[in-house]
Protein backbone atom coordinates (compact mmCIF):
# COMPACT_ATOMS: atom_id res chain seq x y z
CA UNK A 1 0.00 0.00 0.00
CA UNK A 2 1.09 3.67 -0.63
CA UNK A 3 0.67 6.81 1.38
CA UNK A 4 0.72 10.44 0.39
CA UNK A 5 3.47 12.93 1.88
CA UNK A 6 0.43 14.03 4.07
CA UNK A 7 -0.94 11.42 5.35
CA UNK A 8 0.57 9.39 8.23
CA UNK A 9 1.00 5.91 7.54
CA UNK A 10 -1.03 3.28 8.82
CA UNK A 11 0.16 1.87 12.12
CA UNK A 12 1.41 -1.86 11.11
CA UNK A 13 1.19 -0.85 7.80
CA UNK A 14 4.18 -3.04 5.89
CA UNK A 15 6.79 -0.93 4.21
CA UNK A 16 7.78 -1.42 0.91
CA UNK A 17 10.49 -0.65 -1.78
CA UNK A 18 8.89 -0.40 -5.09
CA UNK A 19 7.12 -3.75 -5.94
CA UNK A 20 8.65 -4.85 -2.97
CA UNK A 21 7.72 -5.32 1.24
CA UNK A 22 10.49 -4.37 3.44
CA UNK A 23 11.73 -6.91 5.72
CA UNK A 24 11.14 -5.00 8.96
CA UNK A 25 13.87 -6.44 10.84
CA UNK A 26 16.90 -5.66 8.46
CA UNK A 27 15.14 -3.23 6.29
CA UNK A 28 15.77 -5.07 3.04
CA UNK A 29 13.50 -5.39 0.18
CA UNK A 30 12.26 -9.27 -0.49
CA UNK A 31 14.15 -10.19 -3.18
CA UNK A 32 16.75 -13.26 -4.64
CA UNK A 33 16.56 -15.17 -1.49
CA UNK A 34 13.40 -15.05 -0.32
CA UNK A 35 12.09 -15.85 -4.30
CA UNK A 36 14.64 -18.95 -4.24
CA UNK A 37 12.75 -20.43 -0.68
CA UNK A 38 9.23 -19.88 -2.10
CA UNK A 39 9.57 -21.42 -5.58
CA UNK A 40 11.24 -24.35 -3.50
CA UNK A 41 8.53 -24.97 -1.60
CA UNK A 42 6.20 -24.42 -4.38
CA UNK A 43 8.03 -27.78 -6.14
CA UNK A 44 7.44 -29.68 -3.03
CA UNK A 45 3.93 -30.35 -4.04
CA UNK A 46 5.36 -31.69 -7.79
CA UNK A 47 7.94 -33.83 -6.01
CA UNK A 48 4.94 -35.34 -4.44
CA UNK A 49 3.23 -35.45 -7.05
CA UNK A 50 5.48 -37.40 -10.01
CA UNK A 51 8.60 -38.60 -7.76
CA UNK A 52 7.13 -41.98 -7.16
CA UNK A 53 5.46 -42.87 -10.54
CA UNK A 54 8.31 -45.09 -12.34
CA UNK A 55 8.37 -47.23 -8.50
CA UNK A 56 4.23 -47.89 -8.89
CA UNK A 57 4.63 -51.73 -10.53
CA UNK A 58 7.27 -52.03 -8.04
CA UNK A 59 4.93 -51.19 -4.94
CA UNK A 60 2.50 -53.37 -6.56
CA UNK A 61 4.30 -56.43 -6.76
CA UNK A 62 5.14 -55.93 -2.84
CA UNK A 63 2.09 -55.63 -1.79
CA UNK A 64 0.65 -58.07 -4.36
CA UNK A 65 -1.24 -60.21 -1.72
CA UNK A 66 -3.50 -57.23 -0.64
CA UNK A 67 -6.79 -56.61 -1.97
CA UNK A 68 -7.61 -54.08 -4.24
CA UNK A 69 -4.09 -53.51 -4.67
CA UNK A 70 -4.77 -52.75 -8.21
CA UNK A 71 -6.55 -49.83 -7.43
CA UNK A 72 -5.06 -48.69 -3.98
CA UNK A 73 -1.17 -48.38 -5.81
CA UNK A 74 -2.39 -45.61 -7.92
CA UNK A 75 -4.20 -43.74 -5.29
CA UNK A 76 -1.09 -43.55 -3.00
CA UNK A 77 0.19 -41.77 -5.99
CA UNK A 78 -2.53 -39.34 -6.52
CA UNK A 79 -4.29 -38.76 -3.14
CA UNK A 80 -2.19 -35.70 -2.07
CA UNK A 81 -3.54 -34.19 -5.02
CA UNK A 82 -6.79 -34.85 -3.77
CA UNK A 83 -6.36 -33.71 0.04
CA UNK A 84 -4.47 -30.45 -1.27
CA UNK A 85 -7.89 -29.54 -2.85
CA UNK A 86 -10.04 -30.52 0.07
CA UNK A 87 -7.44 -29.18 2.52
CA UNK A 88 -5.98 -25.91 1.06
CA UNK A 89 -9.01 -23.36 1.36
CA UNK A 90 -8.43 -24.36 5.32
CA UNK A 91 -5.00 -23.98 5.22
CA UNK A 92 -5.42 -20.36 3.96
CA UNK A 93 -7.61 -19.45 6.52
CA UNK A 94 -5.26 -20.29 9.21
CA UNK A 95 -2.41 -18.73 7.58
CA UNK A 96 -4.67 -15.33 7.12
CA UNK A 97 -5.79 -15.53 10.91
CA UNK A 98 -2.59 -16.65 12.70
CA UNK A 99 1.08 -16.54 10.66
CA UNK A 100 2.10 -17.68 7.31
CA UNK A 101 5.59 -17.97 7.70
CA UNK A 102 4.87 -20.09 10.98
CA UNK A 103 2.63 -22.49 9.53
CA UNK A 104 5.17 -22.80 6.52
CA UNK A 105 7.41 -24.08 8.57
CA UNK A 106 5.49 -26.64 10.61
CA UNK A 107 4.15 -28.01 7.34
CA UNK A 108 7.51 -28.29 5.81
CA UNK A 109 8.66 -29.89 8.99
CA UNK A 110 5.41 -32.26 8.50
CA UNK A 111 5.99 -33.15 4.60
CA UNK A 112 9.15 -34.63 5.69
CA UNK A 113 8.54 -36.91 8.20
CA UNK A 114 5.39 -37.94 6.71
CA UNK A 115 6.67 -38.24 2.93
CA UNK A 116 9.24 -39.95 4.34
CA UNK A 117 7.30 -42.26 6.66
CA UNK A 118 7.59 -44.85 3.76
CA UNK A 119 10.64 -45.68 4.45
CA UNK A 120 10.14 -47.97 7.39
CA UNK A 121 6.38 -48.26 7.02
CA UNK A 122 5.57 -52.17 6.21
CA UNK A 123 1.57 -52.07 5.57
CA UNK A 124 -0.01 -51.00 2.19
CA UNK A 125 -2.65 -49.06 4.50
CA UNK A 126 -0.19 -47.36 6.52
CA UNK A 127 1.64 -45.75 3.41
CA UNK A 128 -1.70 -44.61 2.15
CA UNK A 129 -2.24 -42.93 5.71
CA UNK A 130 1.04 -41.57 5.27
CA UNK A 131 0.29 -40.37 1.56
CA UNK A 132 -2.66 -38.59 2.89
CA UNK A 133 -0.98 -36.33 5.32
CA UNK A 134 1.73 -35.70 3.13
CA UNK A 135 -1.71 -34.11 1.24
CA UNK A 136 -2.68 -31.67 4.27
CA UNK A 137 1.02 -30.20 4.41
CA UNK A 138 1.56 -29.73 1.05
CA UNK A 139 -2.15 -27.72 1.23
CA UNK A 140 -0.23 -25.74 3.58
CA UNK A 141 2.47 -25.62 2.23
CA UNK A 142 1.69 -24.54 -1.40
CA UNK A 143 -1.47 -22.09 0.05
CA UNK A 144 1.85 -20.23 1.93
CA UNK A 145 4.18 -19.91 -0.78
CA UNK A 146 1.84 -18.80 -3.15
CA UNK A 147 0.04 -15.93 -0.43
CA UNK A 148 3.89 -15.03 0.47
CA UNK A 149 4.95 -14.01 -3.23
CA UNK A 150 1.54 -12.15 -3.66
CA UNK A 151 2.37 -10.21 0.16
CA UNK A 152 6.05 -9.72 -1.13
CA UNK A 153 5.76 -8.67 -4.41
CA UNK A 154 3.18 -6.60 -6.53
CA UNK A 155 2.58 -5.33 -9.92
CA UNK A 156 4.60 -6.98 -12.69
CA UNK A 157 7.30 -8.20 -10.27
CA UNK A 158 4.18 -10.27 -8.45
CA UNK A 159 2.96 -11.78 -11.93
CA UNK A 160 6.33 -12.26 -13.67
CA UNK A 161 7.46 -14.60 -9.87
CA UNK A 162 4.13 -15.68 -10.40
CA UNK A 163 4.31 -16.99 -14.01
CA UNK A 164 8.11 -17.69 -12.98
CA UNK A 165 6.66 -20.62 -10.16
CA UNK A 166 4.44 -22.03 -12.79
CA UNK A 167 7.78 -22.32 -14.78
CA UNK A 168 9.72 -23.66 -12.21
CA UNK A 169 7.31 -26.05 -10.69
CA UNK A 170 7.23 -27.76 -14.45
CA UNK A 171 10.61 -28.36 -14.84
CA UNK A 172 11.21 -29.70 -11.77
CA UNK A 173 8.65 -32.30 -12.90
CA UNK A 174 11.25 -33.53 -15.29
CA UNK A 175 13.95 -33.55 -12.86
CA UNK A 176 11.93 -35.51 -10.47
CA UNK A 177 10.57 -37.97 -12.70
CA UNK A 178 14.06 -38.46 -13.55
CA UNK A 179 15.40 -39.32 -10.13
CA UNK A 180 12.08 -41.14 -9.12
CA UNK A 181 13.46 -43.52 -12.04
CA UNK A 182 16.69 -43.48 -10.85
CA UNK A 183 16.74 -44.03 -7.45
CA UNK A 184 13.62 -46.78 -7.73
CA UNK A 185 16.57 -48.93 -9.04
CA UNK A 186 17.70 -49.09 -6.18
CA UNK A 187 14.45 -50.28 -4.65
CA UNK A 188 10.86 -49.01 -4.46
CA UNK A 189 11.59 -47.53 -0.99
CA UNK A 190 14.57 -45.57 -1.72
CA UNK A 191 13.28 -42.33 -3.95
CA UNK A 192 11.04 -41.61 -0.39
CA UNK A 193 14.74 -40.19 0.91
CA UNK A 194 14.00 -36.94 -1.22
CA UNK A 195 11.23 -36.01 0.96
CA UNK A 196 14.50 -35.00 3.44
CA UNK A 197 14.68 -31.99 0.98
CA UNK A 198 11.55 -30.32 2.84
CA UNK A 199 13.92 -30.22 6.38
CA UNK A 200 17.20 -29.13 4.28
CA UNK A 201 14.92 -25.39 3.49
CA UNK A 202 13.58 -24.86 7.07
CA UNK A 203 16.65 -23.16 8.56
CA UNK A 204 16.95 -20.50 5.86
CA UNK A 205 13.74 -20.36 5.42
CA UNK A 206 13.11 -19.37 9.22
CA UNK A 207 15.76 -17.40 8.91
CA UNK A 208 15.09 -15.42 5.43
CA UNK A 209 11.40 -15.60 5.28
CA UNK A 210 9.35 -12.92 7.36
CA UNK A 211 5.64 -12.47 8.49
CA UNK A 212 4.36 -9.78 6.99
CA UNK A 213 2.92 -6.89 9.07
CA UNK A 214 -1.26 -6.89 8.96
CA UNK A 215 -2.04 -3.38 7.25
CA UNK A 216 -4.22 -2.17 10.33
CA UNK A 217 -3.66 -2.48 14.26
CA UNK A 218 -7.04 -4.08 14.57
CA UNK A 219 -5.98 -7.27 12.52
CA UNK A 220 -2.87 -7.42 14.15
CA UNK A 221 -4.71 -8.06 17.96
CA UNK A 222 -7.08 -10.71 16.06
CA UNK A 223 -10.14 -8.91 15.59
CA UNK A 224 -12.54 -10.49 12.84
CA UNK A 225 -10.90 -10.69 9.22
CA UNK A 226 -11.70 -9.02 6.35
CA UNK A 227 -14.94 -11.07 4.44
CA UNK A 228 -13.46 -13.43 1.42
CA UNK A 229 -14.72 -11.66 -1.95
CA UNK A 230 -16.57 -14.28 -3.20
CA UNK A 231 -18.11 -12.27 -5.95
CA UNK A 232 -14.54 -11.78 -6.69
CA UNK A 233 -13.01 -15.55 -6.51
CA UNK A 234 -15.96 -17.12 -7.85
CA UNK A 235 -15.80 -16.93 -11.37
CA UNK A 236 -11.91 -17.39 -11.49
CA UNK A 237 -11.97 -20.25 -8.76
CA UNK A 238 -15.07 -22.14 -11.21
CA UNK A 239 -12.69 -21.49 -14.44
CA UNK A 240 -9.51 -23.15 -12.49
CA UNK A 241 -11.71 -25.96 -11.54
CA UNK A 242 -11.74 -26.56 -15.26
CA UNK A 243 -8.25 -25.34 -15.96
CA UNK A 244 -6.66 -27.65 -14.02
CA UNK A 245 -8.03 -30.14 -15.54
CA UNK A 246 -7.03 -28.89 -19.32
CA UNK A 247 -3.41 -28.42 -17.43
CA UNK A 248 -3.44 -31.83 -16.24
CA UNK A 249 -5.13 -33.98 -19.13
CA UNK A 250 -1.95 -34.59 -21.21
CA UNK A 251 0.48 -34.75 -18.16
CA UNK A 252 -1.65 -38.15 -17.21
CA UNK A 253 -2.50 -39.49 -20.85
CA UNK A 254 0.25 -38.82 -22.83
CA UNK A 255 1.42 -41.71 -22.54
CA UNK A 256 -1.57 -43.56 -22.77
CA UNK A 257 -2.02 -41.98 -25.85
CA UNK A 258 1.51 -42.94 -27.20
CA UNK A 259 0.85 -46.70 -26.43
CA UNK A 260 -2.02 -47.06 -28.70
CA UNK A 261 0.20 -45.36 -31.29
CA UNK A 262 2.65 -48.39 -30.85
CA UNK A 263 5.05 -46.51 -29.05
CA UNK A 264 6.75 -48.24 -26.03
CA UNK A 265 10.10 -47.18 -25.47
CA UNK A 266 9.98 -45.31 -21.88
CA UNK A 267 12.92 -43.34 -23.22
CA UNK A 268 10.84 -42.36 -26.40
CA UNK A 269 7.88 -41.41 -24.28
CA UNK A 270 9.84 -39.67 -21.93
CA UNK A 271 11.68 -37.63 -24.23
CA UNK A 272 8.31 -36.74 -25.71
CA UNK A 273 6.87 -35.81 -22.22
CA UNK A 274 9.88 -33.71 -21.62
CA UNK A 275 9.33 -31.59 -24.19
CA UNK A 276 6.02 -30.92 -23.72
CA UNK A 277 7.28 -29.70 -20.38
CA UNK A 278 9.79 -27.47 -21.97
CA UNK A 279 6.70 -25.96 -24.05
CA UNK A 280 4.73 -25.79 -20.80
CA UNK A 281 7.78 -23.70 -19.30
CA UNK A 282 7.83 -21.38 -22.45
CA UNK A 283 4.45 -20.62 -22.07
CA UNK A 284 4.65 -19.35 -18.39
CA UNK A 285 8.23 -17.31 -19.82
CA UNK A 286 6.09 -15.47 -22.29
CA UNK A 287 3.39 -15.09 -19.74
CA UNK A 288 5.78 -13.35 -17.27
CA UNK A 289 6.24 -10.69 -20.75
CA UNK A 290 2.14 -10.21 -21.35
CA UNK A 291 1.14 -10.22 -17.86
CA UNK A 292 0.33 -6.25 -18.74
CA UNK A 293 -2.53 -7.62 -21.01
CA UNK A 294 -5.71 -7.98 -19.51
CA UNK A 295 -7.41 -11.79 -18.49
CA UNK A 296 -10.27 -11.06 -21.19
CA UNK A 297 -7.16 -11.56 -23.65
CA UNK A 298 -5.12 -13.84 -21.98
CA UNK A 299 -7.62 -16.50 -20.51
CA UNK A 300 -9.30 -16.70 -24.42
CA UNK A 301 -5.84 -17.23 -25.79
CA UNK A 302 -4.27 -19.83 -23.01
CA UNK A 303 -7.56 -21.58 -23.72
CA UNK A 304 -7.34 -21.19 -27.41
CA UNK A 305 -4.02 -22.55 -27.74
CA UNK A 306 -4.97 -26.04 -25.22
CA UNK A 307 -7.92 -26.40 -27.24
CA UNK A 308 -5.94 -26.80 -30.43
CA UNK A 309 -3.40 -28.57 -29.09
CA UNK A 310 -5.74 -31.43 -27.47
CA UNK A 311 -7.67 -31.62 -31.23
CA UNK A 312 -4.60 -32.43 -32.98
CA UNK A 313 -3.66 -34.87 -30.53
CA UNK A 314 -6.98 -36.59 -31.66
CA UNK A 315 -6.89 -36.07 -35.43
CA UNK A 316 -3.65 -37.96 -36.11
CA UNK A 317 -1.65 -41.11 -36.09
CA UNK A 318 1.54 -39.45 -36.92
CA UNK A 319 3.94 -39.51 -34.32
CA UNK A 320 5.45 -36.46 -34.57
CA UNK A 321 2.10 -34.45 -35.35
CA UNK A 322 0.91 -36.09 -32.04
CA UNK A 323 4.31 -34.37 -30.65
CA UNK A 324 3.30 -31.02 -32.03
CA UNK A 325 -0.19 -31.04 -30.27
CA UNK A 326 1.42 -31.77 -27.49
CA UNK A 327 3.48 -29.23 -27.77
CA UNK A 328 0.94 -26.67 -28.86
CA UNK A 329 -1.32 -27.46 -25.66
CA UNK A 330 1.75 -27.18 -23.14
CA UNK A 331 2.38 -23.75 -23.99
CA UNK A 332 -1.10 -23.14 -23.76
CA UNK A 333 -0.86 -24.30 -20.14
CA UNK A 334 1.48 -22.87 -19.26
CA UNK A 335 0.26 -19.13 -19.79
CA UNK A 336 -3.37 -20.71 -18.56
CA UNK A 337 -1.45 -21.45 -15.11
CA UNK A 338 -0.23 -18.18 -13.72
CA UNK A 339 -2.70 -16.10 -15.81
CA UNK A 340 -5.57 -18.22 -13.54
CA UNK A 341 -3.51 -17.47 -10.39
CA UNK A 342 -2.66 -13.80 -11.06
CA UNK A 343 -6.43 -13.72 -12.10
CA UNK A 344 -7.86 -14.33 -8.57
CA UNK A 345 -4.95 -13.38 -6.08
CA UNK A 346 -4.32 -9.38 -7.67
CA UNK A 347 -7.29 -8.18 -6.76
CA UNK A 348 -7.60 -9.25 -2.82
CA UNK A 349 -6.61 -7.09 0.23
CA UNK A 350 -3.55 -8.69 2.73
CA UNK A 351 -6.15 -9.77 5.40
CA UNK A 352 -8.15 -12.22 2.51
CA UNK A 353 -4.96 -13.22 0.06
CA UNK A 354 -4.70 -16.15 2.44
CA UNK A 355 -8.00 -17.87 1.74
CA UNK A 356 -8.50 -16.33 -1.22
CA UNK A 357 -5.13 -18.19 -2.63
CA UNK A 358 -6.61 -21.17 -0.54
CA UNK A 359 -9.41 -21.59 -2.43
CA UNK A 360 -7.49 -21.30 -6.06
CA UNK A 361 -5.01 -24.04 -5.23
CA UNK A 362 -8.03 -26.60 -4.02
CA UNK A 363 -10.17 -25.54 -7.21
CA UNK A 364 -6.88 -26.29 -9.51
CA UNK A 365 -5.96 -29.48 -7.67
CA UNK A 366 -9.31 -30.75 -7.47
CA UNK A 367 -9.43 -30.33 -11.34
CA UNK A 368 -6.14 -32.09 -11.92
CA UNK A 369 -7.39 -34.49 -9.46
CA UNK A 370 -10.23 -35.15 -11.43
CA UNK A 371 -9.17 -35.08 -14.87
CA UNK A 372 -8.59 -38.71 -15.31
CA UNK A 373 -11.24 -39.58 -14.03
CA UNK A 374 -13.41 -37.26 -16.17
CA UNK A 375 -11.03 -38.68 -19.42
CA UNK A 376 -12.20 -41.91 -18.74
CA UNK A 377 -15.62 -41.70 -18.42
CA UNK A 378 -15.85 -39.48 -21.72
CA UNK A 379 -13.49 -41.48 -23.10
CA UNK A 380 -16.46 -44.61 -22.34
CA UNK A 381 -19.02 -42.40 -24.08
CA UNK A 382 -17.09 -41.59 -26.80
CA UNK A 383 -15.01 -44.46 -28.23
CA UNK A 384 -11.19 -44.10 -26.67
CA UNK A 385 -8.66 -42.31 -25.26
CA UNK A 386 -7.73 -39.92 -28.03
CA UNK A 387 -11.80 -39.14 -29.42
CA UNK A 388 -12.25 -38.25 -25.16
CA UNK A 389 -9.00 -35.58 -25.82
CA UNK A 390 -10.93 -33.82 -28.56
CA UNK A 391 -14.28 -33.47 -26.13
CA UNK A 392 -11.93 -31.94 -23.68
CA UNK A 393 -9.81 -29.34 -26.37
CA UNK A 394 -13.71 -28.80 -28.13
CA UNK A 395 -14.66 -27.59 -24.33
CA UNK A 396 -11.62 -25.77 -23.81
CA UNK A 397 -12.52 -23.79 -26.72
CA UNK A 398 -15.88 -22.84 -25.79
CA UNK A 399 -14.45 -21.70 -22.51
CA UNK A 400 -12.18 -19.77 -24.77
CA UNK A 401 -15.47 -18.17 -25.88
CA UNK A 402 -17.07 -17.76 -22.87
CA UNK A 403 -14.24 -16.07 -20.60
CA UNK A 404 -14.02 -13.65 -24.00
CA UNK A 405 -17.70 -12.84 -24.00
CA UNK A 406 -17.92 -12.72 -20.09
CA UNK A 407 -15.04 -10.51 -19.72
CA UNK A 408 -16.52 -7.99 -22.10
CA UNK A 409 -15.62 -4.69 -20.58
CA UNK A 410 -13.19 -5.53 -18.18
CA UNK A 411 -9.80 -4.56 -19.65
CA UNK A 412 -7.78 -3.70 -17.05
CA UNK A 413 -4.34 -4.96 -16.53
CA UNK A 414 -4.29 -8.85 -15.52
CA UNK A 415 -1.19 -7.07 -13.09
CA UNK A 416 -2.64 -4.77 -11.71
CA UNK A 417 -2.85 -5.20 -7.83
CA UNK A 418 -1.45 -3.97 -4.55
CA UNK A 419 0.16 -5.11 -1.24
Amino acid sequence: MTTSPTTPPVRGAAATAGDAVVDPATGRPAGRAQLILLLAASCMSVLGAVLIAPVLPQIQAEFAAVAGVEVLVPIVLTVPALIIGLMAPFAGAIADRFDRKRLLLVAMVGYTIFGTAPLYLGSLGAILGSRVLVGVCEAAIMTCATTLIGDYWSGEQRSRYLGLQTLVATLSATVFLGLGGALGAAGWRTPFWLYLAAILLVVPMARFLWQPARPTAEARTGARLAGVPWRLLAAPCLVTLFGGAVFYALIVELSFVLNGLGVVSTAVIGGISAVMSLATAAGAIVFGRVSRLSPRVLLPTAFGLSAVGLVVVFATTSLVVVTLGAVITGFGTGMLLPTLLTWAVNRLSFEQRGRGTGLWTGSLFLGEFLAPLVIAGIGVGVGGLQPALAVLGVAAAVMAVVTWLALRGRDEPLNTGHL
